[in-house]
């Protein structure tokens, strides 16, 4: 089988199995799911010591819930390409084991125009694989449809969630981080509009407010056409985290629902 290896344990995460089990015990197993489970999630993608409790925020909602498919789209950072990005292997590895792909994911996804397979794109790409150990903590088993956003417009992207969002088994994760680089007051001030605007379906969000705000920008498009309903789990920022509050960087953890209105259609 070919499996993407887990390319920054020991740097985002712990590498050693029974450390990292650890560390997400010692948040998930104190955080009260917060039902209903969501159709989409928006997680940070920070080293674990920074942004992990905010991601806890997010993957506690899945608790007992019957996700089995996830759909992972996470910004480029280490390799400038056009269009998005899937896999050529078939499963990706961290140190709690490996996560089988989707195979009818991905095959869906490779019909839109924009897809292709870049087996470089996800190599050293942390965005998506930081959010592997917390999806394999809190489910019992899942497969993954993960997706590289590089120079793209955040229509194509709505396109591709609206085609692969499923039934109530299915969850849309958007990876991304929100300010970078402010000071302390000025990032919880910049961070709480975006946040506002987010809570509020406003789009377009842009890359200075948000790095994964083309990801974001299309799960807006999904939400406002399929009348989702989003509520902020947790925000706080890397200077609540380290100490250093001259240049942080901001993390939130938001969940999108269905409304009663969308279960009716």
């Amino acid at each position: 089988m070919n499996i993407r290896p887990a390319a920054v344990a020991g740097l985002f995460y712990p590498a050693l199995a029974h450390e990292l089990t650890a560390m997400l015990a010692g948040w998930l197993d104190t955080i009260a799911a917060s039902p209903p489970c969501p159709e989409a999630l928006i997680v940070p993608h920070a080293g674990y010591v920074y942004s992990g409790p905010t991601a806890a925020h997010g993957f506690a909602c899945l608790r007992d819930s019957e996700i089995e498919h996830v759909v992972l789209f996470g910004p480029a950072h280490r390799l400038a390409f056009a269009g998005m990005a899937v896999p050529e292997c078939e499963a990706f590895a961290t140190p709690l084991g490996t996560v089988p792909l989707n195979r009818d994911g991905m095959a869906e996804a490779l019909k839109h125009p924009a897809v292709c397979r870049l087996d470089a794109a996800h190599a050293m790409e942390h965005s998506l694989e930081v959010q592997l150990p917390f999806l394999q903590y809190i489910l019992p088993e899942f497969s993954l449809t993960p997706i590289v956003i590089g120079q793209i417009d955040d229509a194509p992207v709505a396109e591709l969630m609206q085609r692969l969002w499923g039934d109530e088994r299915t969850l849309m994760l958007i990876s991304s981080d929100l300010s970078h680089y402010h000071p302390y007051a000025e990032a919880r001030r910049l961070d709480e509009q975006t946040i506002a605007r987010i809570l509020s379906l406003d789009a377009p969000i842009d890359h200075a407010q948000a790095c994964g705000a083309t990801g974001i920008n299309g799960l807006l498009r999904l939400a406002r056409h399929n009348r989702l309903q989003p509520r902020l789990l947790d925000y706080r920022n890397s200077g609540d985290m380290a100490g250093d509050r001259q240049q942080v960087v901001g993390y939130t953890a938001i969940a999108f629902d269905a409304t009663e209105q969308h279960h009716a259609d």
